[in-house]
């Protein structure tokens, strides 16, 4: 019998030759987790710019757009760059959605959350804060690619404030406080009030800085 979560021979299971396991398989063979992740930063600096520049205020953010943003940025490293991913992931004993799932959620967090929260234009903060809350949860939750959600959905809440009138968004509170953010995803299974007090604040600190 077949075990339908059996990773042996798939790309996203594997880690690159020489890495220790460090650094999963790609397509510039890097081994060292530090240039990785200098790497990706820069990809990262690069994909921002595009997509600020282009994403208009009245504009639906959709999942394709989402797996077109990874794959732009990622194309170069890693084969299944804008691709669902196909292998179980989780972070500190907290697993994300399982694998078999991923094929229906992504069209779920489009027509329920998505769909529903964007384009931000127009919003008060009351509402851009609770839009934000509610898809950064869902997308972390169901954590669709396998690598760059954290990020990729920090390019989201940054879109979808710009889009409402807002600044660039500062995150250096959420990565002080680390411990702060997780259990507020975690409690948003059920409760969006404590990822909506993280993301109020962030707004706040963002706007305050441009105000200095």
């Amino acid at each position: 019998m077949t075990d339908r979560y059996d990773t042996t021979g798939n790309i996203e299971a594997q880690s690159e030759p020489g890495s220790d396991n460090r650094v999963l398989a790609n397509k510039l063979g890097i081994t060292d987790p530090s240039e990785m992740d200098n790497t990706e930063l820069d990809l990262l600096n690069q994909l921002y710019d595009a997509v600020v520049n282009s994403v208009q205020e009245d504009q639906p953010i959709t999942v394709a757009d989402l797996r077109e943003w990874h794959r732009r940025w990622l194309r170069n490293v890693y084969v299944w760059a804008g691709r669902d991913r196909s292998v179980n992931i989780g972070k500190d004993g907290f697993q994300f959605a399982a694998s078999g799932q991923i094929p229906g959620l992504p069209d779920q967090l489009d027509n329920k959350f998505l769909s529903v929260h964007t384009p931000c234009a127009g919003m008060s903060e009351e509402r851009l804060t609770e839009a934000i809350a509610i898809v950064h949860i869902e997308l972390i939750l169901i954590h669709p690619f396998r690598e760059g959600n954290g990020r990729l959905s920090r390019l989201l809440m940054n879109i979808m404030a710009l889009q409402a009138g807002w600044p660039e968004l500062d995150f250096t509170v959420w990565d002080k406080h680390k411990t702060d953010y997780f259990t507020a995803i975690q409690a948003g299974l059920s409760n969006n009030e404590p990822m909506k007090q993280l993301v109020k604040q962030v707004l706040r600190e963002s706007a305050s800085k441009v105000d200095d």
